[in-house]
């Protein structure tokens, strides 16, 4: 007999909403979780009013209490063009604020939010094998070697998704990835109210010394703590080739001294993560096993968050959970209903996953991301509609141009 309705494997943002949604919806549900909260994971830790959304229509409490620091918009440093402001858009479907929230903070509260919504977390619980029956999943074992049985099981377990690679689910090396490294460091900018984006990277004086190959951030986190970081994709020649840990600090060693991002102000290690961009491992859904978050590598390829689309992916995987268990687990019926989540995830994001693939094609090459830099960034009303584009946010109806312009972009390309 099966333990729960269903098991998730991974508790991080995309394990524990899918364990959160799916209990709200009546299904028992088993949150296992490798690690002990509290534990870090490698971030930029940015939460734009896409992941705000889902966060609050998960029901969580987006209060400083928890953690949250509150922003208001992007500003863009790159091209000669200095902290170009851009406020998050004025929409009738998305929040006009985004929030940061370190990780070792946002995934225990989101874990305890899922056992709060009658989800039970096990800690500890390292998955290391599927239990099949015939070839489809009814299980997972960890590796202590205690046994957890489910009619369905949801793989969130990240990057390298041991379970869905146990499961034969391969990545597509032709999707973008990227890779990112960050630090934490005390700094008087950690109270601003704008996150911040650098296009180009200086080893020394801006224009005079060297661009290295990537994007840089300073996200304020609240309480005098910066997140700092930067990321560079595999569409550039310099990927893999790179120190980037040495990039990071030639970087902020250009930056302005009273800004405090030196190694005598770091909090930590600088560490880095891979980015799984641009749905690179797939089917999303196949023989009991559905794929949540960087474990289907549901990662934006325009400029690498994650943590909205798992929120936005685990509800989408509630409700096929729910369906299916509402018409009977193991009727064809159900089946349709599973295979239904990831239909609903092409139609969702794989017009626009599409185009961020073509987008990280472009930007991976030098010139033509000097010349973008050099020549976009003067012209707000551009900037304004790549603003949008990059980071998602449109109306659905009624929208202005720019929303129109993006939203048929996204539906007449071919799916990612």
């Amino acid at each position: 007999m099966p333990d729960a309705d269903v098991i998730v494997v991974g508790a991080g943002p995309g394990g524990a909403a899918t364990a959160a949604h799916a209990a709200r919806r009546g299904l028992s549900v088993i949150l296992l979780e490798k690690s002990t909260f509290p534990r870090d994971k490698i971030c930029g830790d940015g939460l734009t009013p896409r992941a705000v959304r889902a966060l609050t229509k998960l029901g969580v409490d987006l209060t400083p209490e928890n953690g949250f620091h509150r922003n208001e918009g992007l500003k863009v440093t790159g091209g000669g063009t200095t902290d170009l402001v851009m406020p998050w858009p004025d929409l009738t479907d998305f929040p006009n604020f985004g929030l940061t929230c370190a990780r070792m903070q946002l995934d225990e509260l989101l874990a305890r939010h899922a056992q709060t919504c009658g989800a039970t977390l096990v800690e500890g619980a390292n998955v290391v094998a599927p239990i099949l029956e015939g070839e489809r999943i009814v299980g997972v074992r960890t590796r202590s070697g205690e046994e957890y049985r489910a009619s369905i099981v949801v793989a969130a377990d990240g990057v390298s998704s041991r379970l869905g690679v146990a499961m034969g689910v391969q990545k597509l090396d032709k999707r973008p990835m990227g890779v990112a490294v960050r630090a934490y460091y005390r700094s008087p900018r950690g109270d601003d109210h704008y996150m911040e984006s650098w296009l180009e990277l200086w080893d020394g004086e801006p224009g005079r010394s060297n661009v290295l190959p990537g994007y840089g951030w300073i996200f304020p986190m609240g309480g005098g703590i910066v997140n700092v970081g930067l990321g560079i994709l595999n569409t550039s020649g310099a990927f893999g080739k790179t120190d980037y840990r040495d990039m990071l600090r030639r970087w902020l060693a250009a930056t302005p001294p009273e800004w405090g991002l030196t190694d005598d102000n770091r909090i930590g290690d600088i560490r880095g993560a891979a980015l799984p961009m641009g749905f690179d491992r797939k089917p999303a859904y196949g023989r009991g096993l559905l794929l949540v978050g960087d474990a289907g590598g549901m990662v934006n390829p325009f400029n690498g968050e994650g943590i909205d689309y798992a929120l936005e992916a685990a509800e989408m995987a509630a409700d096929a959970l729910a369906e299916a268990h509402s018409r009977g687990i193991g009727t064809p019926a159900a089946e349709r209903a599973l295979e239904g989540y990831a239909t609903h995830l092409t139609s969702e994001f794989g017009g626009y996953f599409r185009l961020g693939h073509m987008f990280a094609r472009l930007i991976g090459n030098p010139t033509i991301m000097r010349v973008c830099v050099k020549y976009g960034l003067p012209r707000r009303t551009l900037m304004q509609l790549v603003h949008k584009l990059l980071a998602n946010l449109t109306d659905r109806r009624g929208g202005d141009w720019m929303d129109t312009s993006i939203n048929t972009l996204t539906r007449i390309v071919p799916p990612a």
